[in-house]
């Protein structure tokens, strides 16, 4: 689908989407002595580095899926980096989130035990905080989800993104 297609969304109504979501999106930083940006804008894309669960400044979400975290937890957490995320997209485009043409596509990482091998259906909870906010058209993406070793600070989920700007 060609993204020139895509009908934009007015501020006002992505405000109310996420009013309706019950989501508030926290200040987007990077951590303290990080050695890159929280996002970075070039031409018409953000890139957003991987996010993590925090919430209110804490990790929401440690361990691994398959040992000590449920499907269901990785969904919420991976909804919660999503969140942060969007807060960055948020601060690239300066508050004015009608600029996003498309999410382009997400990068989703889980923290996983060998015997563990959906982390597709973790990623579906990132996945779905955008296109419900967004609507298909806009929201629908290209990803890649992978099962992996460790993240960090024990991290259970990281996402990443790419997305197109006006």
């Amino acid at each position: 689908m060609s993204s020139s297609a895509a009908v934009r969304l007015s501020s006002d109504e992505i405000n109310q989407r996420l009013k309706s979501m019950n989501l508030t999106l926290p200040e987007a930083k990077a951590p303290p002595g990080a050695l890159y940006v929280p996002y970075t804008v070039s031409g018409n894309q953000v890139i957003v580095s991987g996010q993590l669960p925090f919430k209110d400044g804490a990790l929401s979400h440690t361990g691994k899926l398959g040992k000590n975290v449920s499907q269901e937890q990785g969904q919420e957490a991976a909804k919660v980096c999503a969140i942060n995320v969007l807060s960055c997209l948020n601060s690239a485009v300066n508050g004015n989130l009608s600029r996003v043409k498309k999410v382009l596509k997400l990068e989703v990482l889980v923290a996983v035990t060998p015997e563990f091998t959906s982390p597709q259906l973790v990623a579906n909870g990132a996945s779905k905080l955008f296109i419900d906010l967004f609507g298909e058209e806009i929201g629908k993406h290209a990803r890649v989800a992978y099962g992996v070793a460790t993240l960090p600070l024990d991290a259970a989920v990281e996402v990443a993104a790419i997305f197109e700007i006006a």
